[in-house]
């Protein structure tokens, strides 16, 4: 392991280099820019290829193919190039093509405000494409987290053959502090799971008892289908009402059934709260200092933190406190919020938004939540 001082944005990129990535396409974007350049330069050394593609579009297009040709896949931008990806995102979830999409967010709607924060595109994250599907997300709150969520993020997509998104943030992406970066053989890095001969590949979709199937490569020999319309696990056309259910429902069981490898979230001062706050990424930062703050006043307030957004393991969260009373603290005008109020549905729960451009700050968090304590 050796210690380095950098961003987040190069955290992001060296997270990936950790984790095997091969094949980058991108299109420059503030504030995920950086990305591409320390990767541009880096990943060639490890034997990676680096391509600025036309447009958003090209970039996540370029990556499910290079998935496909066996190599570990990523792309990065921001909110508007995250709107530009939809359909491909759609697209590689029936699919079943293990990428990662970084979202540096910023504020918006449109271009909004290029050079600051957001933490607007959540639920974007959540429906991103049109159908039924659910893509794991994490949310990082530090360098060192960018470059560890970085590594789940890839884990997860190889683990169970699906897109994964991080969502970090413009606070993040230009945030610096110490990191530490392992070395090989020091954290766990998941390969692919292929076919064990010609004939299983035939059935790419196909799933073992995971629910995940064995993914073919091609260029090896494999006689592959890859179909975008609802197929069946030989890769056909198969637009029957048994087919789809099945197909459907596995997209997401197989989901559902590691949620406890995926969902991963902190807690401090939870066991005599009386007051829980929640938060994620960057905001939680400040929410975490204001609890601090609040608890050398003697209030008994907690701090819950989410480090996975999708999917949410509802009974870790209920059971994480016995607080009353939740007050849920975003940098957006409340999406997270309408979760905790359905999974804490007999307690009271409040959303507090604190929008703004920047991070916002301990005392705003008060300001925010002192109508509710």
């Amino acid at each position: 392991m050796r210690k380095t001082f950098t961003s987040g944005n190069m955290a992001v990129a060296e997270g990936a280099l950790t984790a095997g990535l091969k094949f980058y396409a991108g299109y420059p974007i503030t504030p995920s820019s950086e990305i591409m350049e320390y990767l541009a330069e880096k990943l060639p050394q490890h034997g990676g290829v680096v391509i600025q593609m036309e447009d958003e579009i090209g970039s996540i297009n370029a990556i499910i193919g290079a998935s496909w040709a066996g190599f570990k896949a990523m792309t990065a931008t921001s909110g508007p190039g995250f709107s530009l990806m939809a359909e491909a995102m759609g697209l590689a979830v029936i699919t079943e093509t293990p990428i990662v999409v970084v979202n540096v967010m910023r504020a918006g709607p449109s271009t909004g405000v290029p050079t600051k924060t957001s933490q607007s595109d959540v639920l974007q994250a959540r429906w991103f494409a049109h159908g039924d599907y659910l893509i794991p997300c994490y949310a990082p709150w530090s360098v060192q987290e960018a470059y560890d969520l970085t590594i789940k993020a890839f884990n997860t997509a190889e683990l169970l053959r699906t897109p994964v998104i991080l969502l970090s943030d413009a606070v993040i992406a230009h945030l610096w502090e110490p990191l530490m970066i392992y070395e090989p053989g020091e954290v766990e890095v998941i390969g692919r799971k292929i076919p064990i001969d010609k004939q299983r590949a035939k059935f790419p979709y196909k799933p073992d008892s995971d629910l995940v199937p064995p993914m073919p490569i091609l260029g090896h020999g494999y006689k592959t289908i890859i179909e975008s319309l609802t197929h069946n696990e030989r890769g056909f056309y198969a637009p029957m009402n048994t087919e789809y259910k099945a197909l459907v429902k596995r997209l997401i069981l197989k989901i559902l059934k590691r949620i406890n490898y995926i969902y991963e979230q902190e807690t401090r001062y939870c066991d005599d709260a009386e007051v829980l706050l929640v938060s994620y990424g960057s905001t939680a930062r400040s929410v975490y200092l204001a609890t601090v703050d609040y608890r050398r006043k003697g209030l008994k307030i907690g701090f819950l933190r989410l480090k996975t957004l999708w999917p949410l393991n509802e009974e870790k969260i209920l059971n994480c406190s016995r607080a009353r009373k939740i007050i849920v603290i975003e940098n957006n005008t409340g999406k997270i919020y309408f979760d905790m109020d359905r999974i804490f549905k007999d307690r009271d729960v409040y959303s507090s938004p604190v929008l703004s451009l920047e991070l916002p700050t301990p005392r705003e968090v008060s300001e925010a939540i002192e109508p509710w304590l």
